[in-house]
Order: C-alpha cells, then structure tokens, then sequence
C-alpha cells in the first residue's frame, strides 16, 4: 500500500528536496507552500500524514495541526529550525504525532515517518478491535439485533430525550406464537433459525430512526422514536403480516408458518421506563389471551 505524505513548507528549496527523498522511497509526496494551501489540498487528497514546519505565512504549522486533528483522522508531524522557542510537549498537545528539529538527516525523518505510520496502524486496529467488543457487548449474537441490556440503555435515553423535546414516543413488544410447540417438535436448531429470520424481517420493516431488540427467549421490542401510537400500530401490523407471509421448513418437504402476538404502547407524560414496559407489556399478554397473531394496544 502506498501512502500519501503531504509536505507543508514554505522554503521551496528545503520542500522540493524532503519530496525528492520521499518519492525515491515509494511514498506519494503532495507538496504546498502554507497552511491555507494545505487545508484546501486536503479537502480533495486524501493523505496519511502530514509533514509541516512551524514557522509559515500566514497561519502557523500548530495552528494548522490543531485544525487538521479536528477534521481528520491521519497524522502530523511537525518539524522547526528554533529549538529555543518551541517545544516537543508543546506540538504534541496540538496532536502533533511526532516532532523534529531541522536541520535533520533524511534517515532521521524516514524513521521518524515510518513510526507514526507504524503507530496509526496500530492505533486504527485496536479501536477496530474495540468498537467489535463493544458491539458484542450490546448485540444479540443469534439475530443481529440489539441485546436486552442495550433495549433498557436505549429505552431511558429516548425517554430523556423525550422530556427534553416533547416528542412521541412508541414501543412495540412481540412474541412468537407456539413457539415453544415449535421447539419441542423440531428441535432448537429450527428454532434458532426461525428466530433469526424473525430477527431479519424486523430489522428490514423498520425505518432508520427506529430500533430493534431481542427483548427475551422468543420475544422482541421494537423503540419508535417521533412515533405516535397509531403509527405504531402501523409499523407493527406491517411486521405481523410480513411474518405470517414467511415459510420455514424445519425438515424437508415440510412447511410451517409462523404468527406473533404484539403489544404496542405510547410513552405517556412523566411515565418511567418501567411503567412504559409494564403497560406494553400487558397490551402483548392480552393479544395472546385472545387467541394470539394480533396486535393489542394501550393507550393509557
């Protein structure tokens, strides 16, 4: 992989040969004489570090850092003539990832490159390695979807964030009809593949402001944000009949359909977390009490 150096300095002769040095080593070497130059440059090149001196006209090589530090994700090094009036500690504080003092040897600043590069590598793998764990942490590993943990995280933002807007705020809870039946005749393994089918469709029914969960064993939330409960309703029915409309086979030559039962509520005024739950709960436990494969709602 080659990688871009974009080299900021306004002596002509000192930048054009730092660019002759890094091009005979294979990188791909961008070039401007100011830090105004170099803001521009960067908005249609992308690059992977930036190679700056202090001392420019205009705006300064720090004064440059920060902002690239605000912008992007690559690096800066900062190089300076005047070792009395600048300071390592002082560049790093503006994000500069490395900083040296002119004059250098060519080998000095090849090292020097190839350790912040080395370095960002290794940065940018651990926090990819980080959000995966941290997507583990709130992700339900059979479906895809969120985890209970995040649903009842999730939930008590969107209700502060309710408080603070005023806006509706909707939650639909499903369960699987029979589903235990299912399990006992076919076996987990069908089961599991039912529930992550489930899991697919109601991801695919949902707009992107919306949320899904597997709240429980065979059961399902669904946070609305900006939703009323007749919208809701919509969105939940949508879910049923997209569900009912599936066909799994738990062995060959064998087709079953399955049904859900959904309980949809609005976030009343002032209302908890808990409350919220326990009242949408109850609209799902009356859908199942009369007769299942429909939708109850409580509208407080």
């Amino acid at each position: 992989m080659q990688h871009t150096i974009l080299v900021v300095e306004d002596d002509n002769a000192f930048k054009t040969s730092v660019k002759e040095y890094l091009t005979r080593l294979s990188y791909q070497v961008e070039s401007v004489s100011s830090a105004e130059d170099a803001l521009e440059k960067l908005k249609t090149c992308p690059v992977d570090v930036v190679l700056t001196d202090i001392l420019l006209q205009g705006m300064d090589g720090l004064a440059l850092t920060r902002i690239i530090k605000e912008r992007y994700d690559m690096e800066v090094l900062v190089m300076t003539g005047y070792q009395a009036e600048y300071s390592y500690e002082e560049a790093v504080r503006t994000g500069a990832s490395d900083f040296i003092f002119k004059p250098f040897r060519f080998k000095e600043l090849e090292l020097r490159i190839k350790r912040v590069l080395r370095e960002a590598t290794l940065k940018r793998e651990r926090n990819r390695l980080l959000k995966e764990m941290e997507q583990l942490a709130i992700t339900d590993a059979l479906t895809g979807l969120y985890n209970s943990r995040q649903f009842f995280r999730q939930i008590k933002q969107e209700i502060e964030r309710n408080e603070r807007y005023q806006h509706h705020l909707s939650l639909l809870i499903m369960d699987i009809d029979h589903f235990k039946q299912y399990n006992d005749t076919w076996g987990h393994l069908e089961g599991d593949k039912v529930l992550m089918d489930i899991g697919r469709i109601i991801n695919a029914c949902m707009r992107s402001m919306d949320t899904a969960y597997r709240y429980g064993g065979e059961e399902f939330a669904v946070l609305l944000p900006e939703t009323d409960l007749q919208q809701a309703c919509v969105v939940g029915h949508r879910i049923m009949k997209r569900i009912g409309q599936e066909s799994f086979e738990p062995e060959s030559g064998v087709h079953r359909s399955i049904t859900i039962s959904v309980g949809a509520g609005e976030l009343a005024p002032g209302e908890d977390a808990i409350s919220f739950i326990r009242r949408t709960d109850q609209a799902l436990y009356r859908s199942k009490e009369n007769g299942r494969n429909r939708l109850t709602y409580d509208d407080c």
